[in-house]
């Protein structure tokens, strides 16, 4: 594992260890200034110790990461510092790990510093022309690698454009115009790769998202027969507003229930279905996700609105919750290093098949993105593989959502269900871990109370 505690003032944990607290209590967040302060450290964190391990093992020496003001490269977003919101005007980094010598160097083709971590290297008053500043680095540095950020299967990775590439090609003295390779497995990597500090705090992010699905699948937000499943997802909104949060993609909440319609999962990915006034019987999903301190969650569970005279799920519903509960369990025991994202998925459906549960999986990475860079288990609409991404391999300290469905046939609707799970865990040499549990256990609306009976 990487060390990642170095460089950590004392101020700054003790408003991570108020933090830590308050969290667990009230979900609530860090002021701006100590998130940024937090970005920021933990960036220059993966910058000094992370980013040249990553560079020698995948073999290479010179990385440039080149992007103008509101078109940036989805890397470099994530190379800024805390403060810049946005390239400016056009920001080419420069990572060289020349390991015979132990030299790494963190240079900027840019009229500023690009925070404490990355020093301009532009002298405009001997090259006016930021491209000739940049070949005359290479030039001097000589690598044996050029790493630029183009890549077929992930668009992560893809992040320099048409007009960059082919100016850096064209200004490249003929020596070196061969050197030129993708940095897609290094770009991955750097996305995909989570550190120790990062799973320090990565908890409190999803035990803030569970607790705020909690509390809107409860009667605090939820009252049958008037709330309909878009109040809940403006609740959703609005509540991570109030907060200070932010999210990825706009939530959704369905309804399943006992009627005639049947209910196609697949809306859930494409035609979102009209809102629903929420009633009494309802077996309710909510897809939500929180994005804090640059890092993504992306969970989904369900709650049951109790029928008059009912104290709890119907026993048939919780069999097929216990059944998508064992389905994260059959996917997520296949997660081996090096497996690719189409063997990890063609294992688990092979193994559900044998226990009769009529499974449907499409896991993804996560971490910096909601859909993250690295290894894909399955597409809603794919899933007999991915090509490309399915065929990338698991790598140790990575993070994923696991996010399948499992398909049961409840008798007294006359119909199948489909539980839809989605939660957060991460990979390393010890295996595999949920990083803030799971949900186990439906959620009621209205909750029962210990002191209240019939």
């Amino acid at each position: 594992m990487i060390n990642n505690n170095s460089g950590i003032g004392m101020r700054t944990v003790l408003f991570i260890c108020v933090f830590f607290l308050v969290a667990k209590a009230n979900a609530q967040i860090l002021p701006l200034r100590e998130q940024a302060r937090v970005i920021d450290e933990m960036l220059s964190e993966r910058i000094d110790s992370l980013l040249p391990v990553l560079m020698e093992k995948n073999g290479i020496d010179m990385w440039i990461v080149i992007s103008r003001e509101y078109n940036e490269d989805p890397v470099l977003k994530t190379m800024l510092p805390a403060t810049w919101l946005n390239a400016r005007r056009r920001t080419i980094l420069i990572f060289y790990n020349n390991i015979s010598k132990k030299q790494f160097e963190k240079l900027a083709i840019a009229r500023y510093d690009v925070g404490e971590q990355i020093k301009a290297a532009w002298d405009m008053q001997k090259f006016p022309c930021q491209w000739d500043a940049l070949t005359e680095l290479i030039t001097k540095r000589n690598p044996q690698k050029i790493a630029l950020d183009y890549s077929t299967d992930f668009g992560l990775a893809d992040g320099i454009d048409y007009t960059e590439y082919t100016t850096l090609l064209q200004k490249l003295p003929a020596s070196f115009k061969p050197k030129v390779v993708s940095a897609e497995k290094l770009a991955v990597a750097w996305l995909e790769t989570r550190t120790e500090r990062e799973m320090q705090i990565y908890p409190q992010l999803i035990d803030i998202t569970h607790r705020i699905i909690e509390e809107g699948f409860s009667e605090r937000v939820i009252t049958p027969g008037i709330t309909s499943t878009e109040d809940v997802v403006w609740w959703f909104r609005q509540k991570l507003r109030d907060m200070g949060l932010d999210t990825w993609f706009h939530p959704s909440v369905s309804v399943q229930r006992n009627d005639l319609k049947f209910f196609d999962h697949l809306q859930s990915f494409s035609n979102t279905e009209k809102e629903d006034v929420i009633i009494p019987g309802d077996l309710l999903h909510v897809d939500f996700g929180i994005t804090y301190l640059r890092l993504n969650t992306d969970i989904q569970e369900h709650a049951y609105v109790l029928r008059a005279g009912e104290t709890s799920v119907p026993e048939n519903i919780k069999k097929a919750f216990a059944k998508a509960n064992r389905l994260q369990e059959i996917l997520t025991s296949q997660f081996k290093e090096g497996k690719t994202g189409n063997q990890i998925l063609a294992d688990a459906l092979s193994q559900a098949k044998q226990e009769r549960i009529e499974a449907s999986i499409y896991t993804h990475p996560l971490g910096y993105h909601g859909h993250a860079a690295g290894p894909t288990m399955g597409l809603w609409d794919q899933q007999n593989g991915v090509p490309g991404s399915g065929d990338f391999p698991m790598h140790n300290q990575t993070a994923y959502s696991i996010e399948l469905n499992a398909a049961s046939e409840i008798p007294e609707w006359k119909k199948k269900i489909r539980i839809m799970l989605e939660e957060d865990g991460y990979f390393d040499e010890h295996g595999f871990r949920f990083i803030n549990g799971r949900q186990k256990e439906i959620y009621l609306v209205p909750r029962i109370k210990a002191n209240i009976g019939n």
